[in-house]
């Protein structure tokens, strides 16, 4: 017979023994628990990145992109497969758009391309979304020349102040808010050029290729641009630079590039033409949006909604990617001047700014292209 000891130790030894039992099953009827989620390290592992180009292939942006894309790869951790997938239309606002309605928002699809800030401050109805609204990743900001067909004035351009001899000159353009058509018109506008613009095209080169047939005279185009694709136009002595657009002060004083000795800045150009720096309603809006240009002028954005993961890792290989020396060397050997990133912060600041624009300079602008005042 046990004693009271032995019994207590018994039950004690059958009670635990119970309860081991009893929590290992509950262990096992529980729900198979869910794999980590993928950190910034690995989560582009073996996948692909889909970067959407608003605009025809063979462009200033399609070209930066399809070369940059490269690099980015470089400096995404697991190395994904990228795609550079062209979306042209209406400007770019297509892609825009579907990045913001359509595009799945897992960080495998992004938009890198130009961005249209008249479209959001004029309030256009082609725009469904607000630029703020998008994750953005990384940016570059760009130096835009304007040039033209040297048979534009009658007697050929010999020097760019020949350019003020041109009658009703046709400036290619994407649409009416696009900045490549519309810096130009603006410049020819504060010159005192007489002048039309001409939209519908799908891109950059499209507008080249149509200078080139002589459809249109005057464009405008990234410095890198101008050296590359359409250097050998201007050697040939079809096409010349007349100017690089640069944000001035009130006193028409600016910074001059170091990078470009080619052409002199507009604000010179006016001064040369017209001995007096440039001012008023027109000047006020096309320094205004050569400031945009400056800040930035290519942005690399993803869906509202993408994961953090995503966000940080593009956010990083973004900027790993402008500063690689490799990417540095081969830009300036192309381009004969490197790209300037521009980050986060900055990039979202430029685009809450969009608010706070003088009603004077979008009044201008609304004048300019052919709308009504609002």
């Amino acid at each position: 017979m046990k004693s009271d000891r032995e019994e207590r130790t018994v039950m004690s030894f059958i009670r635990g023994t119970i309860g081991r039992i009893t929590a290992a099953m509950a262990m096992l009827a529980l729900p198979a628990a869910a794999p980590a989620q993928a950190q910034p390290a690995d989560y582009y592992a073996g996948k692909t990145l889909t970067i959407i180009v608003g605009l025809d292939a063979g462009g200033t942006v399609d070209t930066f992109v399809r070369n940059f894309a490269g690099y980015l790869k470089k400096h995404i951790p697991g190395q994904p497969t990228i795609i550079v997938q062209n979306m042209p239309g209406a400007g770019g606002l297509l892609a825009t758009n579907y990045l913001a309605e359509r595009a799945p928002k897992d960080g495998f699809t992004i938009i890198y391309h130009l961005w249209d800030p008249l479209a959001q401050a004029l309030g256009h109805p082609a725009l469904r979304t607000r630029y703020e609204a998008f994750e953005y990743l990384g940016g570059t900001s760009d130096t835009r020349v304007v040039y033209a067909r040297t048979d534009a004035v009658p007697g050929g351009l010999k020097t760019p102040a020949d350019i003020m001899k041109g009658d009703n000159l046709a400036v290619g353009a994407l649409n009416t808010t696009d900045l490549s058509g519309l810096l130009p018109k603006l410049a020819l506008e504060v010159l005192g050029v007489k002048h039309k613009l001409i939209t519908g095209y799908r891109g950059g080169n499209d507008i080249f290729l149509a200078l080139q047939r002589g459809e249109v005279q005057v464009h405008s185009t990234s410095i890198g641009t101008l050296r590359t694709r359409n250097a050998s136009f201007l050697s040939s002595g079809q096409g010349m630079p007349l100017a690089y657009l640069v944000v001035a002060d009130k006193d028409g004083t600016f910074e001059p590039n170091a990078y470009i000795k080619e052409m002199p800045g507009f604000p010179a150009l006016y001064k040369q033409v017209h001995g007096k720096a440039p001012s008023g309603p027109t000047w006020d809006a096309l320094n205004w949006l050569v400031q945009q240009v400056s800040d930035v002028m290519f942005v690399g954005l993803a869906p509202p909604g993408a994961p953090a993961p995503a966000l940080a890792t593009l956010r990083k290989s973004f900027e790993a990617a402008i500063a690689d020396p490799d990417f540095i060397a081969h830009s300036i050997k192309i381009n004969g001047l490197p790209f300037t990133f521009v980050p986060v912060e900055k990039g979202k600041a430029v685009f809450s700014a969009l608010a706070g624009v003088s009603p004077d300079v979008l009044a201008t602008v609304r004048k300019s292209i052919g709308e009504a005042p609002k």
